[in-house]
């Protein structure tokens, strides 16, 4: 669970950095960076991917947590063209810095809960629903990734979208929130 520690602190460090505060420039590195995150820690954190069974289940849904999670954090970035090079730019505030602390603080306290407030209640819960450590790692692991994968993506076809619409400086801002 140490590792999906680690791995919060990552996602959480590139993104607030990366994303918080007004006109942050739109460019490749910005859009490339997690996706090198994401290419380093699967291979270094995940252990062995479960297919079966209930931990492939916790998996899966974690999986798709996170990606609903990403959709909601793109949802509170606003991406538009900037007035100063005519070039897409984003912003974000409180509402999305919270968003990420919450949830990847929510993922750490289960990772240390699970080791020292109720080990006893998840072994148990995990013997009897046939789930592996690993697969709770992993699942963890997974949600973090999809999270910051998902929020990538929609950066990515948002400031698309936004150089698209044409080429004066008046274009709207594109929120979806």
């Amino acid at each position: 669970m140490n590792s999906a520690i680690l791995v919060d602190a990552v996602v959480l460090a590139a993104v607030l950095e990366a994303d918080l505060g007004h006109h942050r420039k739109i460019g490749k590195f910005r859009l490339l960076r997690p996706l090198v995150i994401a290419a380093g820690i699967i291979p270094l954190f995940l252990k062995a991917v479960t297919t079966h069974g209930n931990g492939f289940s916790l998996e899966i849904a974690a999986a798709s947590a996170g990606v609903i999670l990403g959709l909601v954090a793109i949802s509170l970035m606003t991406v538009y063209r900037s007035p100063k090079t005519g070039k897409p730019v984003s912003r974000v505030g409180l509402a999305y810095a919270t968003l990420w602390t919450v949830v990847i603080g929510a993922r750490a306290a289960f990772s240390y809960g699970s080791t020292h407030w109720f080990s006893h209640s998840l072994t148990t819960w995990m013997t009897q629903h046939s789930v592996t450590g690993a697969a709770i790692t992993d699942a963890l692991i997974f949600m973090a990734v999809t999270m910051l994968l998902t929020r990538t993506i929609g950066l990515a076809l948002r400031a698309r979208h936004v150089a698209h619409l044409g080429s004066g400086n008046a274009a709207p801002a594109l929120q979806t929130a």
